[in-house]
């Protein structure tokens, strides 16, 4: 049985429409106006119990305003939406007991005491008595390398601490569903890499459920085997990841190292040409045609090095969002 399900689910904000300016200021402040921002439009999905599942879009596409419904911080203005069984604007207790929510550019940890005393006030909020909330507190910092930073004031922690830290507080009452809004925002690659491999040991260790948005195309990569696309609003791909690159990507990127320089039309039959300088030859050659290519060009031409690539998944997804469609992607499997 799914554990999440969203059939048609919209959220519409009203705000004021000011002009700039002393004389907008004061027709706002005499006669008000307010436009319709329509921030999630009809979208539909459903997430079974122990899948790990990215949600991307770019800036203003809806991602963290759905998240919000979700998580029952909003109330949609339309659909239908139930999470762990639950409506989530009812916040009932059981219900935010099942799920936690973590954004990358927020905090829940007291900035001036230590971690472990934040830990210990929301064992306290969740009932968990204190043999119990000591068991969780260690077993999680094992997973994610916290040890005396726990002890430590949150001001004097390094950003990766401090995420890892927040991660602890927000598994501390053992949730069934992770929500998690740029868990990775602003850490450095070698931080990002011990959140991405904590993630990854919680979902198997416990089954928890993980729905995902990040900037960092690695984070998805690594993490989510299916991903949902969205774009001003509107689900237009629901869908395994890979399946998508397959469809965007119906190239390889062949890089050579010549032994001379050669002219384009000397190099435009093996491949589309996309990057040129000297000895050094990128092509973008059909994945149908890959292996009679590559036999042509180490036959014919004074090749010292050769190397075959994907395109990297974060271009194949921008392009994407420039226009929040792509040809045949809007007739996938499951697309309501």
């Amino acid at each position: 049985m799914a554990i999440v399900v969203a059939s048609g689910l919209r959220k519409t904000f009203r705000v004021a429409a000011k002009q700039p300016g002393l004389a907008g200021t004061l027709r706002h402040l005499v006669r008000r106006r307010w436009q319709e921002i329509e921030a999630v439009r009809e979208v539909s999905f459903r997430i079974e119990p122990g899948e790990v599942v990215g949600f991307l879009g770019g800036n203003g596409a809806g991602k963290t305003s759905t998240l919000k419904l979700l998580s029952g911080l909003i109330h949609p203005s339309g659909g239908e939406l139930e999470v762990a069984g639950h409506r989530p604007w009812r916040r009932e207790r059981s219900f935010l007991s099942a799920i936690t929510l973590v954004m990358g550019q927020k905090q829940q940890l007291i900035w001036d005491l230590p971690p472990l005393d934040s830990l210990r006030i929301n064992a306290a909020v969740y009932g968990i008595d204190d043999h119990e909330a000591r068991r969780r507190i260690d077993a999680l910092a094992e997973m994610l390398e916290l040890g005396e930073e726990l002890t430590r004031p949150v001001r004097k922690l390094s950003l990766g601490q401090r995420m890892k830290a927040e991660l602890l507080a927000a598994l501390l009452h053992q949730p069934r569903l992770l929500f998690l809004d740029e868990p990775t925002l602003g850490l450095d690659v070698n931080a990002q890499a011990r959140v991405r491999s904590f993630l990854a040991e919680y979902n198997r260790r416990t089954g928890a459920t993980v729905l995902l948005t990040s900037h960092y195309m690695a984070d998805i990569t690594a993490l989510c085997p299916r991903v949902l696309l969205i774009h001003q609003g509107r689900l237009f791909y629901d869908g395994a990841l890979a399946a998508l690159c397959e469809r965007l990507a119906p190239w390889r990127q062949v890089s050579l190292e010549l032994g001379e320089p050669l002219p384009a039309a000397r190099l435009a039959p093996y491949g589309e040409i996309e990057h040129l300088d000297g000895a050094a030859v990128r092509l973008l050659i059909p994945r149908e045609r890959l292996t009679a290519s590559l036999n042509r060009l180490l036959a014919e031409l004074p090749v010292l090095d050769l190397e075959v690539s994907e395109p990297p998944i974060e271009d194949l997804i921008g392009r994407l969002f420039l226009h929040g469609v792509v040809d045949g992607l809007e007739d996938r499997p499951g697309h309501p």
